[in-house]
């Protein structure tokens, strides 16, 4: 809640929100009329975003360069040991096997002179106009699945090919995101839209039922994020 509070106060003295998650967007939406906001997206796909009045929100474009391979998981995990809030950046894209970064400006100095290893591997920042990735689109491998139900466990249970039980034990270990959120119900039912994440197994899109099968089963489509 202070998280809402804190960006409420920012836009009532006309200053731009730092970045939303889609959870924290949807919060602040409940409180606010439409015609009372503006959204910044540094490309159509955004899932994290800048809420605003009048002026847009100054953001700068990094790529990360390295000589050895880099993983989404690990430039995230660099981030969050170096004490960055989420609400500091904006989504981290691989594109062309290229990544990038979208950093607030205020917080350009830290983050340059800090933001110097992933893992153990050196890397270059690269500023970049803030308009270089506008057209991209984010990269999806298609899933289908044949399953018994909608219900998450059932889904995250053709996945990784587990039985239930494990994702029980999952979610008990706060191993699963569901819409940004920790994932508490194991029979929540899926609907399109509804972005989940496994630890060590990656992050999920749902889109929903293609068709029933001969046997009462579905055939579900999920896109996985690359």
């Amino acid at each position: 809640m202070y998280i809402i509070q804190k960006n409420l106060n920012r836009l009532s003295n006309y200053q731009p929100t730092f970045f939303l998650d889609p959870k924290e967007q949807n919060e602040l939406k409940r409180k606010l009329k439409k015609d009372e906001y503006k959204v910044f997206k540094p490309f159509n796909d955004s899932e994290k975003v800048i809420f605003y009045i009048d002026e847009e929100p100054e953001v700068i474009l990094y790529e990360i360069k390295s000589k050895q391979e880099l993983r989404h998981q690990d430039i995230l995990g660099t981030m969050y040991s170096l004490n960055i809030s989420p609400e500091m950046f904006g989504d981290i894209i691989l594109y062309d096997g290229r990544y990038f970064i979208y950093v607030l400006k205020l917080f350009q100095n830290y983050f340059e002179m800090n933001f110097t290893k992933v893992r153990n591997s050196s890397v270059e920042l690269v500023s970049l106009d803030i308009s270089y990735l506008e057209d991209y689109e984010r990269d999806y491998e298609e899933i289908e699945l044949i399953v018994s139900s909608e219900r998450i466990d059932t889904v995250i249970s053709s996945i990784i090919h587990s039985n239930r039980n494990v994702i029980k034990d999952k979610i008990k270990d706060k191993e699963i995101l569901l819409n940004h959120d920790l994932l508490k119900n194991n029979s929540y039912i899926l609907k399109s839209g509804d972005v989940f994440s496994i630890r060590k197994f990656g992050k999920y899109k749902y889109v929903g039922i293609i068709k029933s099968t001969k046997k009462d089963n579905y055939i579900v489509k999920c896109l996985k994020y690359l």
